[in-house]
């Protein structure tokens, strides 16, 4: 039998479980991607979801169009469902897409608290699905790079200093009306809008060691909801590294992470989504020193650019494309890397969220 007709090759199906403007990005990435179709998008009425097809270059003829999301996930023609709704429908669909056998994407953040996400993590353990959280950075061939440059103790050593900044300066439309800042809908605001790629970055920085302790920056700015609009956070380890992060929809679009080593620096200005989608860079400053009469520095940062022929979404839904491809093709097991790393992510928001909560005070990550 040739390789070209087994069933290996048979694309990954996904369905698409609600039409919010993250789910375009995510529907082009599915066209982009080798081994992924989309085969069926799911919204409240069958013209929303037949609209959204139209919209964003969706064969009509061949996308099954549902009217409601039950209906997607009792498709048998859909493999992967992937859901960008609001937070607090997280729990009730993702578990359900699970018990249905569905390999289940979920969008950031993915629960307004660890035991939420518990309940999602425990249902595709449960019915042996693979699950993954759309964080795309970390798919990016740069990220695999800098990851390089980490792990090389000589030119790096040991990070001892980590500082992450993402915010967007939002419109007067987007503070009033945007799920991000109702408390019923997604009440974790900016934290776990943007916050949360700041804490994945530092814990990706440090292998995913979790901190002993979090405090809060003081003076968080809340809507009149109560729902976090910009805040901050400083992380601490038992060795002595600390990292802040700060994370707002009120200043302008920044992305930035420092790390700071014994004997290296890396920084990088667009972590989050790249400057450009074909190209993305970073510096790397290793054993640096002052120039004679300290009038510069010596030697130089390098600069280091890599480049990319498919964009980090759509290099994330190849990956979870072939995951789901080894489990239902193979025999394979899901990989467990994924809802690891989500559930670390997810245990210091919390933790972070409680020192909000209470004034800024030390709050101790539980693991």
């Amino acid at each position: 039998m040739s390789s070209a007709s087994a069933p290996a090759d048979r694309p990954v199906r996904f369905g698409i479980l609600g039409c919010a403007a993250i789910a375009r990005k995510l529907a082009r990435a599915m066209l982009l991607a080798p081994g992924a179709a989309v085969a069926a998008v799911g919204s409240r009425s069958e013209e929303k979801a037949r609209l959204f097809a139209a919209d964003n270059g969706l064969d009509v003829a061949t996308t099954r169009l549902h009217g409601s999301y039950e209906a997607l996930l009792d498709d048998p023609d859909v493999d992967v469902v992937y859901l960008p709704l609001p937070t607090s429908l997280h729990v009730r669909w993702a578990t359900a897409a699970a018990a249905r056998g569905k390999h289940v994407l979920l969008e950031k953040p993915t629960a307004l608290c660890a035991a939420d996400l518990d309940a999602i993590l425990a249902a595709c353990d449960a019915a042996g699905v693979q699950f993954m959280d759309s964080t795309m950075w970390m798919h990016h061939p740069r990220t695999a790079k800098m990851r390089e440059i980490l792990d090389g103790k000589d030119a790096f050593g040991d990070a001892r200093v980590i500082n992450s900044v993402f915010s967007f300066r939002a419109n007067e439309d987007f503070l009033q009306n945007d799920i991000r800042v109702k408390p019923d809908l997604d009440a974790l605001g900016a934290l776990g809008d943007v916050g949360w790629y700041c804490i994945r970055a530092i814990l990706w920085a440090v292998d995913y060691e979790l901190p002993k302790t979090v405090i809060a920056l003081r003076d968080p700015v809340k809507n009149r909801s109560g729902v976090l609009l910009a805040c901050g956070a400083t992380l601490y380890w038992a060795d002595g590294k600390s990292a802040t992060f700060s994370c707002s929809f009120l200043t302008n679009l920044t992305m930035d992470i420092t790390l700071v080593g014994t004997n290296g620096t890396v920084h990088v200005t667009d972590f989050v989504i790249p400057y450009e989608e074909k190209s993305a860079e970073f510096s790397v400053a290793s054993k640096s020193n002052f120039a004679e009469l300290h009038v510069g520095w010596n030697p130089m940062p390098s600069k280091h650019v890599v480049t990319t022929d498919l964009p980090q979404e759509a290099l994330m839904v190849q990956e979870f494309a072939r995951l789901v491809q080894t489990i239902r093709d193979h025999g394979g097991k899901p990989e467990g890397k994924w809802p690891a790393i989500t559930r670390k992510t997810q245990v210091v928001l919390d933790a972070v969220k409680a020192s909000i909560d209470k004034g800024s005070e030390p709050v101790e990550v539980v693991s």
